[in-house]
């Protein structure tokens, strides 16, 4: 019923989800095609990821674990506008997120970033094949104790970032928390409330993190050379899957974007449809 929240994970089993390869779209509706080997093509759409419920979540990896090859685990059902809560916990490294009006590839739609490593974001956006724009306010890395193991998040120091946190980015947003009030609200290693609404046919979204607002986005604000409306609009349709990423590999992050046979868990999926 409208207005109620509702399960979209039994807690038990993947029913009312199916996973997909990490198929490489178009930065924008229309764009050119990413130049990849058949190879490289080939080796993409074998893989599906590994996805378990392991006590109660549902849990996203490379398989095999090393292979730098993604996956989406996306929902049966398409939804429109609502509000989507939910626990996550990622491992250090794990570039996640959660794509909302998903098409059937997984890789096109609205993104809210669970980017847990060096130089990501979490609870900020990214336009996946619909304008690549980046809305973000902070950049994250990891403290580390004497023996180099990680103990923490830190806001990341621009002097060693991989991708530049500029100006643009920032002024994406329509509301944005500052890192040091993600850093207070953040569990490190532990379970973390996401509470993500989008609403309208151009929408605005907005993530809230542990109670505390992180970020906003009113689509009907990003420039036109970064979101073409109507393309969008074309390619996505009002209504789309919800879409869990596991993050592939690449030559500028490498493992630093996806570690050996890290996981990222989500549980106690539930919607609201307004």
């Amino acid at each position: 019923m409208p207005g109620q929240f509702k399960r979209i994970f039994d807690g038990q089993s993947l029913v009312g989800w199916h996973a997909v390869p990490r198929r490489l779209a178009s930065i924008k509706p229309g764009g050119p095609q990413w130049d990849v080997t058949p190879e490289r093509l080939a080796a993409i759409m074998a893989h599906t990821g590994r996805w378990t419920v392991e006590e109660g979540a549902i849990c996203g990896r490379q398989e095999p674990a090393g292979s730098g090859l993604g996956a989406y685990l996306l929902s049966d059902e398409v939804y429109g506008d609502y509000e989507l809560v939910f626990e996550a916990k990622p491992d250090w490294p794990a570039d996640t997120g959660v794509v909302l009006r998903a098409t059937d590839i997984g890789s096109q739609g609205f993104q809210v970033l669970m980017d847990h490593r060096k130089s990501g974001n979490i609870g900020g956006y990214y336009g996946n094949g619909i304008g690549g724009f980046h809305a973000i306010n902070f950049a994250l890395d990891v403290a580390r104790d004497a023996a180099g193991r990680p103990t923490g998040l830190q806001l990341e120091d621009p002097a060693t970032t991989i991708e530049p946190l500029t100006p643009l980015k920032r002024s994406l947003l329509s509301y944005a928390a500052s890192g040091e009030d993600f850093l207070k609200t953040w569990h490190w290693g532990d379970w973390n409330e996401f509470r993500i609404s989008i609403k309208g046919e151009v929408p605005v979204l907005s993530t809230t993190i542990n109670g505390v607002k992180i970020a906003e986005l009113d689509a009907s604000t990003l420039p036109a050379d970064l979101f073409d409306r109507k393309g969008v609009a074309a390619l996505l349709g009002r209504r789309g899957r919800i879409a869990l990423e596991v993050h592939d590999n690449d030559p500028i992050v490498g493992g630093d974007r996806w570690g050996y046979d890290a996981a990222s868990r989500w549980r106690n999926l539930q919607i609201r449809e307004f």
